[in-house]
């Protein structure tokens, strides 16, 4: 999945995102994000955000074999793994039932998941959050992105609760969902998501994880 040709931009770690490893999906009309849609990774058509369709029964069967049960109020597929399969998908601020739902993207794919717990058992969320009290740009970044992610779900529900995810804008709490954010918003929008993205390596380079049996491969012996 590798292009030696594409130029590499500088990540905030001295990482490089490389073309190929990020895909948005195409849609017919702009994200209500600030700056989502005129954005994207190195090397990829900038895109206008989720799709705005329902999402194929066949999308929806590969989430629920990646999650192990059926998802709850699934809305769009918001990214894809360069293998082609969904591996963020964007739900709805309510539940079926009316419950409030603060968790706007979710990480489906269970390679990238478990990418993310590897990240967050060596420590990476300790280093990042303190790195918000003493690097006064990644603080901003990071508190921008949690008014980005209030921006887009706000103009589908406003919650009560004006919690977003993964501890933003304080607090780095869950590396599953700040990856989630950087996949769905693209680059330069979630400075830690990025960060995570970019620390998890090649989640796709063994192929579709959700395989044609029904069964799914984590990649949790790699």
């Amino acid at each position: 999945m590798k292009d030696p040709v594409t130029p590499h931009r500088s990540h905030p770690r001295g990482g490089a995102l490389r073309r190929g490893r990020f895909q948005h999906v195409a849609a017919g009309r702009s994200s209500t994000s600030p700056g989502a849609g005129s954005r994207a990774f190195p090397g990829l058509p900038q895109t206008g955000g989720v799709s705005s369709s329902p999402v194929p029964a066949e999308d929806r069967e590969v989430v629920e074999r990646q999650l192990g049960r059926a998802p709850r109020a699934l809305t769009a597929v918001a990214h894809r793994c360069p293998c082609g399969q969904p591996d963020v998908v964007e739900t709805a601020p309510r539940l079926e039932d009316g419950t409030p739902f603060p968790t706007l993207y979710y990480l489906t794919c269970p390679r990238a998941s478990a990418a993310a717990s590897r990240l967050e058992s060596a420590g990476r969320m300790r280093e990042w959050q303190e790195e918000l009290g003493t690097n006064p740009e990644l603080a901003h970044g990071y508190r921008a992105a949690h008014e980005t992610y209030l921006a887009t779900r706000d103009a589908k529900d406003v919650l009560p609760t004006r919690a977003t995810a993964g501890g933003m804008p304080d607090r780095v709490k869950c590396l599953h969902a700040l990856a989630g954010h950087a996949l769905a918003a693209g680059p330069g929008v979630n400075p830690i998501g990025d960060r995570a993205v970019e620390e998890m390596g090649e989640w796709w380079a063994k192929g579709p994880c959700a395989l044609p049996d029904g069964g799914t491969d984590d990649g949790a012996d790699e």
